[in-house]
């Protein structure tokens, strides 16, 4: 069974940096493609960036130049490393894992590709 266990959020000023971490278990890691969703008080949830085994990445345009995900498949864990946080930032982020083969284009994955979920983590940025 996978498991997805994210950590790493918090209540930080507009500006900051945080890293959230994502850690799996239970599948082969380095073969998951993995995704980062947020939803936000009263909205619907919204892509936020991926990855897939390959290594390439891609990003919402929201937080395009700002969010760096990045995979380490020897400690089974996925970072999203968000520079200069704004407000609009605010949510609770969920890592996903992707169901079947991950070495596609993940930018044309939808939220019914991924298999597991994690609970979530919440980050809270202040102006």
């Amino acid at each position: 069974q996978v498991q997805l266990v994210e950590s790493g959020g918090g209540l930080v000023q507009a500006g900051v940096s945080l890293r959230l971490s994502c850690a799996a278990s239970g599948s082969i890691f380095r073969f998951n493609g993995m995704g980062w969703y947020r939803r936000a008080p009263g909205k619907e949830r919204e892509w936020v960036s991926c990855i897939n085994t390959p290594g390439s990445t891609y990003y919402a345009g929201s937080v395009q130049g700002r969010f760096t995900i990045s995979r380490d498949n020897a400690k089974n864990t996925v970072y999203l490393q968000m520079n200069s946080l704004k407000p609009e930032d605010t949510a609770v982020y969920y890592c996903a894992k992707k169901t079947g083969g991950s070495s596609s284009y993940c930018g044309s994955w939808a939220p019914i590709d991924f298999g597991s979920w994690g609970q979530g983590t919440q980050v809270t940025v202040s102006s």
